[in-house]
């Protein structure tokens, strides 16, 4: 009868399908993939969010851009538009007004 050595036996107790060594290789590349490699699972999940943090912000910017355009367009159309910008902006007045700033306490 000839003695097992004791590599041998600790080998044959592992699960056969971790000694296959094509398994584990590809466990070794998920795991480098998954937690070592520059594009790793916490980056790609950084990056998501922080994408979807850039198109909300992006949509409220467009959102502002055209209510600014609005304005824009409704003060270079209209005079009386004009006026009340100047007047409730830079509190401008007429020769013969007077104007009076009433601020309101919360």
């Amino acid at each position: 009868m000839a003695k097992k050595s004791i590599f041998r036996e600790y080998f044959e107790k592992i699960p056969k399908p971790f000694r296959n060594k094509y398994i584990l290789t590809g466990i070794a590349f998920c795991g480098w993939m998954l937690f070592f490699d520059r594009h790793d699972l916490f980056t790609q999940l950084h990056l998501q969010n922080t994408l979807e943090d850039m198109k909300e912000k992006n949509a409220h910017y467009v959102e502002k851009v055209e209510e600014v355009n609005s304005a824009s367009e409704n003060l270079s159309e209209n005079n009386d538009a004009k006026e009340r910008f100047a007047r409730e902006e830079y509190f401008m007045k007429k020769d013969d007004e007077e104007v009076f700033v009433i601020k309101i306490e919360e």
